[in-house]
């Protein structure tokens, strides 16, 4: 029997995770259920799935979480605030934590997690992005396990041997991230000077939360998973390409010296790859729809476009840069987007938001968490002044 912590619980990777696990009571339980602030939807996930502790990461809510679990009546331990989740993260009430906080906020249970050995399912690409190095380290002083739960790299990661083995002797080439494109696929940058968040968020195919919708139309989602892919599979900038598979049914590829083609394909549904990160090394049913390759219309491939898309191509330069300027790319990012969403900077500025951040913050090496979150925090600074004065 598993005991899963899910971190972003009332998210959509966090309800796709207790789909599963709601399928399969005889092998998983969720025992710690987190979310930021939804508190009427943390209670009536507690209500069904009865976890041993309920966390909300805003104190201020506590008790207000407490009250609505009493009027459930719900049983469990109730507490607040990141440490509280990072305490859970190393817990004994649970062996495997879905990491599917959003953003730079995941990145210390993430690690707490790394350090006790748990098995971690990683959703959030932020923490990787910020702290690769470091999240890696943890993961080897703890012995547990990272399986990624991004489609694309749980696809990479279906197909090499071993999930994760030295890519030279396993004669691997390269490493091809599918990539949607996002509703704008197509189109110049003489048409997206307009665009609202609301087309924005507006995905063909994937059903997710407005930043990371956001983040797929700019293409900085593929970029952060260039960089995760760097970090959790030790390929170089060079080994790793990006091709924009409007279908979304091959959801990445490896590429074999021997001319061999590897790829993982599936129905768009985030459930596959969380129930074979559950399972694995084993298989069960997630309730995603069989894929019906006869009636497929024919796949499509091409190269991403990176004039009209620009954090694609300011991923792999900060990629390429190394140390920390992984962090700053994350962390201006995150400003730009909160500001589009909030109606304050148009859909184009978010890569020149990015972009003059990275230019004024030069990468530094990356030393502990205690420096890497300064910088993340300077580079925020840096990204609401710029925001200030272009305003």
């Amino acid at each position: 029997m598993r005991r899963v912590a899910v971190f972003g619980a009332t998210g959509s990777i966090g309800g796709s995770t207790l789909d599963v696990i709601a399928r399969h009571p005889e092998r998983f339980r969720a025992t710690v259920l987190a979310a930021h602030r939804q508190v009427d939807a943390l209670v009536a996930l507690c209500e069904r799935h009865r976890p041993e502790l309920a966390i909300i990461a805003d104190p201020a809510l506590e008790g207000g979480l407490a009250r609505g679990l009493a009027a459930a009546g719900v049983q469990c331990e109730v507490a607040s605030g990141a440490d509280a989740i990072s305490a859970a993260a190393a817990g004994a009430l649970c062996d495997t934590v879905v990491a599917a906080i959003v953003g730079a906020a995941g990145l210390d249970s993430t690690l707490a997690a790394a350090r006790a050995g748990k098995r971690l399912l990683l959703a959030n690409k932020e923490s990787i992005v910020m702290a690769g190095p470091l999240l890696l380290a943890a993961l080897r002083e703890g012995g547990g396990e990272l399986i990624p739960v991004d489609s694309e790299h749980n696809a990479i990661f279906q197909c090499l041997p071993g999930g994760r083995p030295d890519l030279a002797k396993s004669g691997v080439r390269r490493l091809i991230l599918t990539a949607s494109g996002g509703p704008f696929r197509g189109r110049k940058r003489a048409e997206l000077a307009d665009i609202t968040p609301a087309q924005a968020c507006a995905h063909p195919n994937w059903v997710m939360g407005r930043k990371i919708s956001v983040d797929s139309a700019t293409l900085m989602n593929k970029g952060l998973e260039v960089i995760e892919a760097h970090h959790l599979f030790g390929a170089p900038a060079e080994a790793i390409e990006v091709l924009v598979h409007p279908q979304s049914l091959v959801h990445s590829m490896v590429d074999y010296a021997d001319g061999s083609v590897l790829a993982q394909l599936g129905n768009p549904d985030m459930r596959t790859a969380l129930g074979h990160a559950l399972a694995w090394p084993e298989r069960v049913d997630t309730g995603v729809a069989p894929l019906d390759l006869a009636a497929l219309a024919p796949l499509q491939f091409e190269q991403p476009d990176t004039d009209t898309f620009r954090c694609l191509a300011l991923a792999f330069q900060a990629l390429r840069a190394g140390g920390d300027a992984p962090a700053i790319l994350n962390a201006a990012n995150e400003v730009a987007v909160d500001a589009f969403l909030a109606g304050a900077l148009g859909f184009l500025d978010i890569a020149s938001l990015v972009e003059s951040v990275l230019a004024e913050l030069p990468a530094q090496r990356v030393v502990d968490v205690r420096t890497l979150v300064e910088r993340d925090q300077t580079a925020r600074a840096a990204a609401r002044r710029i925001l200030r004065h272009a305003c």
